[in-house]
């Protein structure tokens, strides 16, 4: 064959070769892609939600435009200029972008442009980020976590503008800003990077991205991956506090999709970074599916992050707010931007489940995007129906086999119970184990405090986590649950702590009158097995739910207990004497106990302890079964923290001393009201005349509830076989009792 035949046949060859190439370039093929863009663009003006939505967009990155790019040298913490700057550039980026792909403006593109060429400009010099405190210190931002961030949303920046741009132009961006961003926050920071936590999930995601609207197969399966031979075994301590350590295999975004989720997409961080967590997840996830969608990553693990989804607004309370658990701050809730992306991909890319509209609706934003398009066309069209809060039990760990999270409700949220039996949640996690929380609507009645920070609130610690919240806030006497000997639970040690969960016991939330949910702890104290079970009740002789809590503890010796409960509002009364004290003074030197003042002390006179309190118009009692020799302590928040980094908030902490085996049991009942307005108070007494454990043994704990108008309710426990097919019989006083399952009640 003539040399220059089979030039012209080799041409043709490798023309047909790079057509797939070409066509796997097409962009947007992130999150936006051109068939998404060209529905976009039909609906324009049919759409109320969306196209209010792009309105709001618009009049922000215009402003923004209107007001030129500012990509100062960074030098703060969180909360500071530098810091807020970069951060609004990356999400005005990304938005830029999106208008420019449904306006068809090119102003957009030129200032997605501008702006990273000026970073293109920066980057290349850029040094390590002066403020080091992080484990893993970012360039532009103060850790790597942020310049993650970063990345995530510029390359959906990238991706809407890369063919408005030339192609010198993209190679300049790629080889000076992209690649070694990726290289830096990856390769250059393998502890932060290789890590089966919250912030790898965001390095790994950028990573991804980026790689993706690059083509780069190498980045994509680093991010997939994680890196296979960094050298790590074990590292320092992060900045909030855990341990950095890798093990085995378990690393890179697929790693992190499998290790922290449930099978019933509880993530084990806790709702607070669940939130956080799930825009990287979610995004990364979708551009996978736009652009390599035969390699199923949105599916994986049975579509955990759909299910993930769902746990996350099942996880919060009436007003939306999630619950506080683990490192959590309060008032954070679904209307974050990272739950519109959440509810809006679960809706388009799940089931189309309608109940996730009226989610929406309340949201009242929709993404830019082929989902949010869905979301709102499905909202004009009246397909939308409330969002049902039932009760719920989510299991922990990636089998679904370390311990949990039961959340009881009764009714439209008129109570809520939240039960934590959870395995230690990495390194956000607290020393509570079997501990809860109670809300009657979106009020707390027991709180759980939170974490100890104010986020980019740069007069508190540059924003970041103070030392609170290792003093106080993870502390186990900073919760509802019990703590011995004033220890916490581990000793307060990470690396004991995340070997172990507690064990449920049983869950039942079959009858709406009576739900059960009990678990065990045997290793947070050795030798110790607590036993802790709330049932949550409506009684036609009340006419509020309440919940009893009993907590039966067995020990191989005398311990003294402190089983505290955090409320919140204006104590109305006590049915018990105590001393006021004049002069404050810590309730302890360590553990949690350095930050609670102890105001007032006393003793039980009589086998019922009863404290009443007001609360945003509505009145509580708790009332609990007590010794006379047990000391009931007030304190309060605050002791030993100068600079006022905890809330000044109470508690009643019931102190049994010198005691081996013994039973809490303790009711929370809701009842009554209060308006300022009319000056009017209903029902500001309790209904509960008597509580009284009237048999407890190593089988069976039986509690005896009595009213005020005599009517008595009985519920019996069987502690050592919670088997629905077992029958049991137990005789108290004169009368026996058969049933079959774990609990008796009537």
């Amino acid at each position: 064959m003539p040399i220059k035949m089979m030039k012209s046949l080799l041409l043709m060859m490798l023309v047909f070769i790079n057509i797939p190439s070409l066509s796997a370039k097409e962009h947007p093929n992130l999150i936006l892609t051109q068939e998404g863009v060209e529905q976009i663009r039909k609906n324009l003006g049919k759409v109320p939600l969306f196209d209010a939505s792009l309105a709001k967009v618009k009049a922000i990155v215009d402003a923004e435009i209107a007001d030129g790019i500012d990509t100062p040298i960074p030098k703060d913490f969180s909360g500071g200029y530098t810091h807020y700057r970069h951060k609004q550039n990356f999400i005005i980026a990304q938005q830029a972008g999106v208008l420019y792909q449904i306006l068809q403006d090119d102003k957009y593109a030129v200032y997605v442009r501008d702006m990273l060429f000026q970073y293109e400009a920066m980057y290349k010099n850029l040094p390590i980020h002066p403020m080091v405190r992080s484990y893993a210190p970012g360039k532009l931002f103060w850790q790597c976590l942020n310049d993650s961030n970063w990345l995530v949303y510029m390359s959906q920046a990238y991706d809407t503008v890369y063919n408005f741009l030339s192609a010198q132009e993209r190679s300049t961006l790629e080889n000076n800003l992209f690649r070694p961003f990726a290289d830096y926050i990856s390769l250059a920071n393998p502890a932060f990077y290789n890590r089966i936590h919250n912030h790898s999930t965001w390095g790994n995601a950028a990573v991804g991205m980026i790689g993706l609207v690059m083509d780069d197969e190498e980045l994509i399966q680093r991010a997939l991956r994680g890196i296979v031979d960094d050298g790590l075994e074990v590292g320092g301590i992060d900045n909030d506090g855990g341990t950095i350590k890798v093990e085995g295999q378990k690393r890179g975004f697929l790693a992190n999709l499998q290790e922290p989720f449930s099978p019933d997409g509880y993530y084990t961080e806790g709702p607070y970074y669940q939130r956080y967590a799930m825009y990287p997840f979610l995004i990364f996830a979708l551009g996978m599916e736009n652009a390599k969608p035969e390699l199923g990553v949105m599916q994986h693990k049975d579509n955990v992050l759909l299910k993930g989804v769902n746990a996350l607004l099942n996880l919060t309370d009436a007003d939306g707010e999630f619950f506080p658990l683990n490192d959590g701050q309060k008032g954070m809730s679904y209307f974050t931007p990272s739950l519109v992306t959440a509810v809006n991909v679960a809706y388009h890319y799940g089931d189309q489940n309608p109940q996730l509209l009226s989610i929406a609706q309340t949201q009242n934003e929709v993404l830019l995007d082929q989902a949010g398009l869905a979301v709102a066309m499905g909202i004009r069209d009246n397909k939308a129906l409330p969002f049902a809060k039932t009760s719920v039990n989510l299991t922990d760990g990636a089998n679904g086999d370390e311990g949990g999270v039961a959340v009881l409700r009764y009714g439209n949220e008129e109570l809520t119970n939240v039960f934590k039996y959870a395995a230690q949640g990495l390194s956000h996690g607290h020393y509570d184990k079997l501990s809860f929380s109670l809300y009657a609507k979106g009020a707390e009645v027991l709180q759980d405090y939170g974490l100890s920070r104010f986020v980019n609130i740069g007069q508190k610690g540059g924003g970041n986590y103070l030392k609170e919240n290792t003093t106080w806030a993870k502390t186990t006497i900073a919760h509802n649950t019990l703590s011995l000997n004033q220890e916490m639970h581990f000793k307060g040690q990470y690396a004991v702590g995340s070997q172990h969960h507690s064990e449920l016991y049983v869950y039942d939330d079959s009858r709406p009158e009576v739900q059960v949910v009990s678990a065990t702890e045997t290793n947070a104290y050795p030798g110790t097995k607590m036993h802790r079970t709330m049932v949550m009740i409506k009684d036609e002789n009340f006419t509020k739910p309440f919940l009893l809590d009993i907590m039966k503890v067995a020990t191989n010796a005398k311990q003294d207990y402190d089983l505290p409960y955090y409320f919140l509002g204006q104590v109305i009364s006590t049915n018990f004497e105590y001393a006021s004290q004049s002069t404050l003074v810590p309730l302890g030197k360590k553990n949690g106990y350095q930050h609670l003042y102890l105001e007032g002390q006393g003793q039980p006179s009589i086998d019922n302890t009863k404290l009443s309190w007001l609360n945003e118009g509505k009145f509580y009692t708790l009332t609990s079964a007590t010794n006379t020799t047990d000391e009931l302590l007030f304190t309060r928040m605050g002791a030993n923290d100068p600079e006022f980094n905890i809330r000044r908030e109470a508690a009643l902490i019931i102190r049994r001393n010198d005691t081996q085996d013994t039973t809490f049991a303790t009711v929370i009942e809701p009842h009554g009201s209060y308006s300022p307005v009319t000056e009017a108070s209903l029902d500001s007494s309790s209904n509960i005349a008597n509580l009284a454990v009237v048999h407890d043994d190593e089988q069976y704990t039986a509690i005896q509830i009595t009213d005020l108008s005599g009517n008595v309710q009985l519920f019996i426990l069987a502690n050592l076989d919670a088997k629905a097919s077992t029958t049991h019989r137990l005789k108290i006083a004169d009368t026996t009792y058969d049933w079959t399952g774990a609990f008796y009640y009537h």
